[in-house]
C-alpha cells in the first residue's frame, strides 16, 4: 500500500479538517494566512464586515495595495483609506501603495514553508516557490477564511513535474513554465496541483521557483509547489527569516498521478503568442518581428534576480529608437538593491522608463500599446484587450528575451546578442525596510471605518427557486476569460466597490450591448464552451452578472475559481451532459430549467425547439446548500443563526 506523501499531500494532511484526501472528493482545509489586493480586497472586506466577526482568526492576514494605484480621481484613494481602516479594526497588516506587488512582497516577507495561504488573486500560488500551499480564490472565500472557516475544494490530483539537468545560458525560469504551458495548455492543470521535484530543482533559486509557480495559474492548476530545501533556507536567511524555514520534501516512495519530465538542459527561449499563454513557440521561430514596446515586471518577473539580468543586458546599450521600454520593479527592496548595485543607473542610462512598484501595465493600468501595436512583456497573461488596447498583440517572454528585444527593436533570441549571459550575485542579506507595512493595534474595536461615496452596499441574494426561466442573453465559445466577462483596466477597476456601476461593463468586450439587454430581459442565462471563466480570481465576474440577473451559466466545463465564485453568489453552474448539445441552444432562445433540489437529474427545455437537453454538474453537497440559500453570505448567516 502506498504510504509516502508528496509535499502537497503533507501540507494538506496537516491542515485537513473535513473530508478524505481522495482526488475529486471535497475536502476542507484550515488556512494559516490570507492575502488580498485592492482590486479584489475591497469587496472581500465588505463581505467580511457582513459576517460580524470582530477580528480575523488566521495566523496572519495581509492587505496589499498594488493594483489600483493610479489615482485619477477620489475613488481609488478613498478605497485605500477604507482598506487601511478595515485593517486596523480587524487585525490585518496593510501594505501601502508603493510598497510593491503583493506576490513579490509575500515571498520576500511572509511566505512560509508548510503553511497554507489563500489569496483573492489567481497568482497567489507564487508563494508555492517557497514551499507553501498557496491557492487563489474569490474574495468571499478569502473572507470566510479570515472568519475562521475552512476552505473547501475538490481534492486535486498531484502531478509531478520532474526537473533534470540545468538551464543553459540565456534560458531562465520563464522558459520552464512556458514549456509546461506548451505541453498542457491553459486547462491541462484543472483539478491538479503541479509539484516540482527531481535533481534539477536544486539548480533553481527561490525567485525562479516563484516565477514558475506564479504562472502555473495559467494552466488552470489549483496551485503549484516546490519543496523547501537548502536553497529555500539560504533565501529566507537573506531576508532575515531563516528561523521560519523548515525542510519539506516528498517522501522517497511518494506517488504522483502523472509525471511530466523536463530536462532543463534541453530548453531554449520561448514565447507565448497572442492571445493565450498556452500559444507557445520557440523565440527563434518568429525572431525578427518588429516591436513597439517592451514591458518588464509584473508578479511573474520583477524580482531582484530578473531586473539584475535586465540591467546587465542593457548596460552599455541603448533602447532601440522605435521601442518604448518600461520597467516595474516588484518591491521597494528590489529598487533599493538595484540602486545599491549600480544597476538602476544602467537601466536609466539605457533609456528605460521606470514605473511604480505595482502591477501597472499587466492589468491595463497604464502603458497601453499603440493601435495594432506589438508589445513584448514578461507578464503572465496576454488575453485580447487586457493591455488596454483591443487590437494590440501581446507576446510573453523571459526577462532575457525582453531586454534583448528592447535594444534590438525586433523580437530577439537572447542567445544571438553576441556576449556572455550575466551572472547575478545575490546579497548575503537583503535590505529589509518594512516601514510601509502598517501593523494593526492590539484592539481595533474603537476604529471607525472610512467609507467613500463610491462604496455601495452588497446586493440582495434571494433563495434559489426550484425552476429557472429566461432567455439566453449571450452565447460564447471556449476559454472565455474573466477579462472577457468583467474587464479590468484604469477606467473600470475604480468601481470595484460599486457593483451597480461596475455591472455596466459586464461582457462589453464581447458584446457592448450585453448589460442593457440583460436589464431589459430581467436577466437570463449564459451559454459557454470549454474552460469557461479561466484567468483571474476576480469575483466581480460573478457578482456583477448576478446583479444583472444572470441565473445560471450552462457550459461544457468551468475553470475552478470562477465556478466557485458563481456558487458563492447564487449563479448555478451547469454542464452539458453531451458537449455536442452546445449546438442545440442559440442566443435569444427562451429556456426553462426545472432544478428541483439540484440533487436529481436536470434538463434544460429549449422553448424555441421544444427539445429537452440533459445537463449535469459537479457540485458538492455544500455547494448545493449554498446555492439553495442564494449564495454564501446568506448561507453563512443561516448557519450562524
Amino acid at each position: 500500500m502506498h504510504m509516502g506523501k508528496t509535499v502537497a499531500e503533507k501540507i494538506i494532511a496537516e491542515h485537513l479538517v473535513d473530508g478524505k484526501m481522495v482526488p475529486g472528493e471535497e475536502i476542507g482545509i484550515k488556512i494559516d494566512q490570507t492575502l488580498t489586493q485592492d482590486a479584489t480586497g475591497t469587496m472581500a472586506y465588505l463581505e467580511f464586515e457582513a459576517m460580524g466577526v470582530p477580528r480575523v482568526r488566521t495566523k496572519l492576514s495581509v492587505s496589499y495595495i498594488d493594483h489600483n494605484t493610479l489615482q485619477t480621481d477620489f475613488r481609488n484613494p478613498d478605497d485605500h483609506l477604507y482598506l487601511q481602516s478595515v485593517a486596523k479594526k480587524y487585525g490585518i497588516i496593510l501594505s501601502k501603495a508603493g510598497n510593491g506587488i503583493c506576490h513579490q512582497l509575500n515571498v520576500e516577507r511572509f511566505a512560509r514553508p508548510g503553511w497554507t495561504l489563500l489569496g483573492s488573486d489567481s497568482h497567489t500560488p507564487t508563494s508555492g516557490g517557497i514551499g507553501m500551499l498557496a491557492i487563489g480564490a474569490g474574495g468571499l472565500d478569502v473572507a470566510m477564511a479570515m472568519a475562521g472557516e475552512p476552505f473547501y475544494l475538490k481534492m486535486p490530483e498531484i502531478v509531478g513535474v520532474k526537473l533534470t539537468g540545468k538551464l543553459p545560458p540565456w534560458v531562465s525560469a520563464k522558459d520552464v513554465i512556458l514549456e509546461v504551458l506548451r505541453r498542457i495548455d491553459v486547462k491541462g492543470g484543472v483539478g491538479k496541483i503541479l509539484e516540482y521535484f527531481g535533481p534539477g530543482v536544486k539548480t533553481l533559486d527561490v525567485p525562479s521557483r516563484a516565477t514558475i509557480t506564479n504562472m502555473g495559474a495559467e494552466t488552470g492548476a489549483t496551485t503549484s509547489i516546490f519543496p523547501s530545501d537548502e536553497v529555500t533556507r539560504e533565501y529566507m536567511e537573506s531576508q532575515g527569516r531563516g528561523d521560519q524555514c523548515v525542510p519539506l520534501t516528498a517522501d522517497p516512495d511518494a506517488e504522483y498521478s502523472d509525471v511530466i519530465e523536463i530536462n532543463l538542459s534541453e530548453l531554449e527561449p520561448l514565447v507565448a503568442k497572442p492571445h493565450s499563454p498556452g500559444n507557445v513557440v520557440p523565440v527563434r521561430e518568429i525572431e525578427g518581428m518588429k516591436v513597439h514596446q517592451v514591458a518588464i515586471g509584473s508578479c511573474t518577473n520583477s524580482s531582484f534576480r530578473d531586473l539584475m539580468v535586465v540591467a546587465a543586458v542593457l548596460k552599455g546599450h541603448r533602447v532601440h529608437p522605435d521601442v518604448s521600454l518600461a520597467i516595474s520593479p516588484g518591491s521597494r527592496q528590489v529598487v533599493y538593491e538595484l540602486v545599491k548595485a549600480g544597476a538602476m543607473a544602467d537601466i536609466i542610462e539605457a533609456g528605460a522608463r521606470i514605473l511604480e512598484n505595482a502591477c501597472g501595465p499587466c492589468i491595463g493600468m497604464g502603458f497601453a500599446p499603440p493601435s495594432k501595436g506589438i508589445s513584448v512583456r514578461t507578464f503572465n497573461r496576454n488575453f485580447k484587450g487586457r493591455s488596454g488596447t483591443e487590437d494590440a498583440g501581446v507576446y510573453l517572454v523571459s526577462p532575457e528575451t525582453a531586454a534583448a528585444t528592447a535594444i534590438k527593436g525586433v523580437l530577439t533570441d537572447p542567445r544571438n546578442l553576441g556576449f556572455d549571459p550575466p551572472v547575478v550575485k545575490y546579497p548575503k542579506r537583503f535590505h529589509v525596510d518594512d516601514s510601509l507595512f502598517v501593523y494593526p493595534p492590539e484592539d481595533g474595536s474603537k476604529v471607525e471605518i472610512i467609507r467613500g461615496p463610491n462604496i455601495k452596499p452588497l446586493p440582495d441574494f434571494p433563495p434559489l427557486p426550484e425552476k429557472l426561466d429566461g432567455e439566453v442573453l449571450l452565447k460564447v465559445g471556449d476559454n472565455i476569460t474573466t477579462d472577457h466577462i468583467m474587464p479590468a483596466g484604469a477606467k473600470i477597476l475604480p468601481f470595484r466597490s460599486n457593483i451597480p456601476k461596475i455591472s455596466e461593463f459586464v461582457f462589453t468586450r464581447v458584446d457592448p450591448d450585453f448589460p442593457r439587454r440583460a436589464k431589459e430581459k430581467g436577466g437570463g442565462f449564459i451559454v459557454g464552451g470549454e474552460n469557461y471563466g479561466q484567468g483571474s480570481s476576480r469575483e466581480h465576474a460573478a457578482i456583477a452578472p448576478k446583479y444583472l440577473g444572470v441565473k445560471a451559466v450552462i457550459a461544457k466545463s468551468f475553470a475552478r475559481i470562477h465556478q466557485a465564485n458563481l456558487v458563492n453568489f447564487g449563479i448555478v453552474p451547469l454542464v452539458f451532459k453531451n458537449p455536442d448539445d452546445y449546438d442545440k441552444i442559440e442566443q435569444g432562445d427562451p429556456l426553462e430549467i426545472p432544478l428541483g433540489d439540484l440533487r436529481g437529474e436536470i434538463s434544460v427545455i429549449n422553448k424555441r425547439t421544444g427539445e429537452k437537453i440533459p445537463l449535469t454538474h459537479n457540485l458538492s453537497e455544500k455547494d448545493i446548500e449554498v446555492l439553495r440559500a442564494g449564495g454564501k453570505l446568506p448561507w453563512i448567516g443561516k448557519k450562524n443563526a
